[in-house]
């Protein structure tokens, strides 16, 4: 020590009967030292081969699993006015329950007794369908009966013509008997006519057979003509006949004709009565959606068109809610260079925002407040944040994530992969290099 102070130091002094500064001034400095630098090396090399979880970190937010149990929002279908509110921010519904009500804006549905006149037509048109079905029946009715009479008329006009064709045949025979007798009596003349000139015969008996023969001539002539009259009334029979058939035909097409311009005249009326149908179960239905109710279980988070007396359109977005109950996942985002890495079932270690937790990246066992998930989807098109979705859902064998996690909280991950030396990580975090991703599956 430098002996500068008015008192300096007793040379005479004992300082070494205190036995402290015995052991520092008999230490030797340099094989401390050495000590401890071989017992720092030494604990350095044996945590070099320490084993550390290689992983990928990321953030997200925590959602839920199936699309259904998501937050939505409450559109409005119609065009409409707010009238009463039956809810506020914050409450429970029930599927089914009343949120609002809204009132009409459209003048096409002004009308209180909409509903009642639009059935109203409907009953008319079918009205409408009832009379053109009793007009087809009576036609179907009309066309039998010209049926049935066409042919009693061609059986009757046939039969006259059958007549016909047998007076012919009569008439034809007779006129054959005509001939004979005129050719007899031609004859008997003119034997008489021999034997007046003989003598043999008197001028009365020649006389008596002139006229005979004059008669014959008269039946004869008779005769052809009651032929060609027979002839001409059966021409008259045939075509009495065909005049029946195109009468009838006639008749028949023209009641056919009203028939199908009946059906059609049915057809557009079913058409409309139809048409009124589906107007009338639009109406109904509009009248029902003018209560807007709610879709899910689920509590009223926000309104966000809330003024009474305010006009929405369709497809408006009303309120939004939450629905009661979800099975959370947690939607992480990573890069695209880490893509490959990631396989579904893939093990994750979650930190959520306001957990307390103590983590170590490369050993998730000793961390404390973390929470085990697994990949259950991965997204094959990149977000709009220039990274790739995944979707992390719990894991069954880790321990249940907290209860009081909501929907849209913050989340941390690790993406767990291969499990290598502590010392190999640092050698490859020095160079740069990636995550092991090769993986031995050639048997």
């Amino acid at each position: 020590m430098l002996n500068i102070s008015e008192k300096g130091i007793n040379p005479n002094k004992e300082i070494y009967n205190y036995s402290s500064l015995k052991i520092v001034e008999g230490r030797d400095y340099k094989e401390v030292f050495k000590q401890t630098f071989t017992l720092l090396l030494c604990m350095i090399t044996i945590l070099l081969f320490f084993p550390w979880t290689q992983n990928i970190r990321a953030t997200g937010n925590v959602n839920a699993l199936r699309p259904d149990q998501r937050p939505q929002t409450i559109h409005s279908v119609i065009a409409g006015r707010i009238e009463k509110w039956y809810v506020q921010e914050g409450d429970q519904v029930k599927k089914g329950d009343t949120i609002l009500f809204i009132s009409e804006i459209k003048d096409d549905y002004f009308d209180p007794k909409l509903l009642e006149r639009t059935e109203d037509q409907v009953d008319a048109k079918k009205l409408s369908v009832s009379s053109y079905m009793e007009k087809v029946k009576a036609q179907d009715n009309q066309i039998s009966a010209l049926q049935r009479a066409a042919v009693l008329k061609k059986e009757q006009a046939f039969n006259k013509l059958k007549q016909a064709e047998l007076k012919i045949q009569m008439d034809s025979i007779d006129l054959i008997a005509a001939n004979t007798n005129f050719n007899i009596a031609n004859d008997q003349l003119a034997r008489m006519e021999e034997l007046y000139k003989k003598g043999l015969k008197s001028l009365t008996e020649l006389e008596s057979r002139r006229l005979k023969i004059q008669e014959a001539l008269a039946k004869k002539i008779s005769q052809e003509s009651k032929l060609l009259a027979s002839r001409n009334e059966y021409l008259n029979s045939e075509i009495e006949l065909s005049t029946i058939e195109a009468e009838f035909r006639d008749k028949i097409s023209k009641s056919e004709s009203e028939k199908y311009a009946a059906l059609s005249s049915m057809y557009d009326a079913e058409a409309s009565v139809t048409k009124l149908q589906n107007q009338y179960s639009n109406y109904a239905v509009r009248t029902g959606l003018y209560y807007i109710t709610s879709a899910v279980d689920g509590y009223i988070t926000k309104a966000i068109n809330y003024g009474i007396g305010e006009t929405i359109k369709e497809g408006d977005e009303i309120v939004s809610i939450m629905p009661a109950k979800s099975d959370l996942a947690v939607e992480l985002y990573i890069k695209p260079i880490d893509v490959p890495l990631i396989e579904k079932n893939q093990k994750v270690r979650i930190q959520f925002d306001g957990w307390p937790a103590i983590v170590f990246s490369g050993w998730p066992n000793v961390s404390y407040g973390t929470y085990g998930g697994e990949v259950v989807a991965i997204d094959n098109f990149m977000s709009s944040n220039g990274k790739f979705r995944l979707l992390i859902k719990p894991d069954p064998e880790d321990y249940p994530w907290p209860k009081e996690v909501r929907v849209g909280a913050g989340a941390n991950a690790m993406i767990l992969l291969k499990d290598v030396a502590l010392g190999y990580e640092m050698w490859r975090q020095i160079n740069g290099f990636p995550p092991d991703y090769y993986k031995n599956n050639i048997k």
